[in-house]
């Protein structure tokens, strides 16, 4: 039985790591980027730590990687924001649609 959770929650936390890395690949700029990276270190992660976690059983190991999931659930949201707010200082900006810029047509009377 847990080697039937062990794999389903590996396989989950690799699907929830793939469909990031292609969400980094598919969004346009610096700021949707920091959105599926970020995700990618609290949930794929913790799923894929919580089957190492199944597999090792009730000892030391399955310990130090609940330090390791505190660790990294503490510290990701920190450092993405503090990657995003360096960025917007240094003069990043937002990617905007062209057509988001241009002004709204009038309305018909």
């Amino acid at each position: 039985m847990s080697a039937v959770l062990t794999a389903v929650l590996l396989a989950l936390g690799c699907f929830v790591a793939l469909t990031s890395a292609l969400g980094v690949l598919r969004f346009p700029d610096f700021f949707t980027r920091m959105h599926p990276a970020g995700k990618t270190d609290t949930l794929g992660q913790t799923l894929i730590l919580a089957g190492l976690a199944v597999a090792g059983g009730l000892t030391l190991v399955s310990l130090k990687l609940g330090l390791i999931w505190l660790f990294l659930t503490l510290s990701t949201p920190c450092s993405t924001h503090a990657i995003a707010r360096a960025a917007w200082v240094d003069g990043k900006r937002p990617w905007e649609h062209p057509d988001d810029a241009a002004p709204a047509p009038e309305a018909p009377q």
